[in-house]
């Protein structure tokens, strides 16, 4: 499906201010970001890697920033109005280092969006209504991407959707088994513009989880054992295995530490 084709990867640097926000090691969460960085280029993409930000605690977590579907992107306005700076850094690397046919920033000035609240299956949108991302934010999106459905979905607690519910594969979405994923799930279904399978893991946090390339990437079997047999023996096309037991805390999945493009060649008119 060529709307999940990447080419680039925009991640940035754990700040050692980050302990201050969670109680993290922070050595081991930068060992932890750095595997994943290497395993990222394993796959054939191309990474930029933002320093990290000792202002902005959470800048690593920068899925959160933006939104980016077939190579148009839509620069967000986080929930958490203290990680809107992060924006600013965003949008210039984006704009200098792939300039992408459109770069759009949100008028509503009542707008919230996070970017893990954003769901893109390739043929459609969902979006979470949640602690950070609320209706205006949601009908941003839907603005932006006007030639895909785009469905609102209350999230349930409030929590990011995409800690909840993932893409795994083409038409195959990952959930947890508890309660929350499930509820958030069957939300999904019954307003979904297309039928999708369904891969439920043991653990809800290894249901985030990215689909690259062809590629799953998932937690290590050391951080979630149930989930990781029942993904290998599930799943029949490429697998890796990232520990992200440090950034993960918080509640942060794989997904919330990178931003997947993929750049397109501009044809010049003569």
């Amino acid at each position: 499906m060529s709307t999940l084709k990447y080419t680039h990867a925009i991640v940035a640097r754990v700040p050692r201010s980050l302990n201050g926000k969670f109680e993290i090691k922070v050595d081991e969460a930068r060992r932890q970001h750095e595997s994943f960085v290497a395993l990222l280029r394993d796959l054939g993409l191309d990474v930029i890697e933002l320093p990290p930000d000792e202002d902005l605690p959470e800048s690593v977590f920068i899925e959160d920033t933006a939104v980016i579907v077939n190579g148009i992107v839509l620069i967000t306005k986080p929930g958490n109005i203290q990680r809107r700076k992060e924006v600013d850094t965003v949008r210039a690397i984006i704009k200098k280092e792939l300039r992408p046919p459109q770069v759009l920033d949100i008028e509503d000035e009542d707008a919230k969006l996070d970017g893990s609240d954003v769901l893109f299956t390739g043929k459609e949108l969902f979006v979470g209504i949640s602690k950070w991302t609320n209706e205006k934010g949601a009908r941003a999106v839907a603005e932006c991407f006007p030639e895909y459905p785009c469905t609102a979905i209350k999230t349930a607690d409030g929590c990011h959707l995409k800690s909840l519910v993932t893409l795994a594969g083409p038409e195959l979405l990952c959930v947890g088994a508890g309660k929350r994923s499930q509820e958030t799930l069957k939300k999904m279904k019954d307003l979904a513009s297309f039928s999708y399978s369904t891969l439920t893991v043991p653990e809800d946090e290894a249901a985030n989880v990215i689909y690259v390339n062809g590629t799953l990437i998932h937690l290590a079997e050391k951080e979630a054992p149930n989930s990781f047999k029942t993904i290998c023996e599930k799943l029949d096309f490429p697998r890796r295995s990232v520990s992200m037991s440090e950034l993960t805390k918080g509640g942060r999945g794989i997904s919330s530490s990178v931003l997947l493009i993929r750049k397109t060649k501009h044809i010049r008119s003569i």
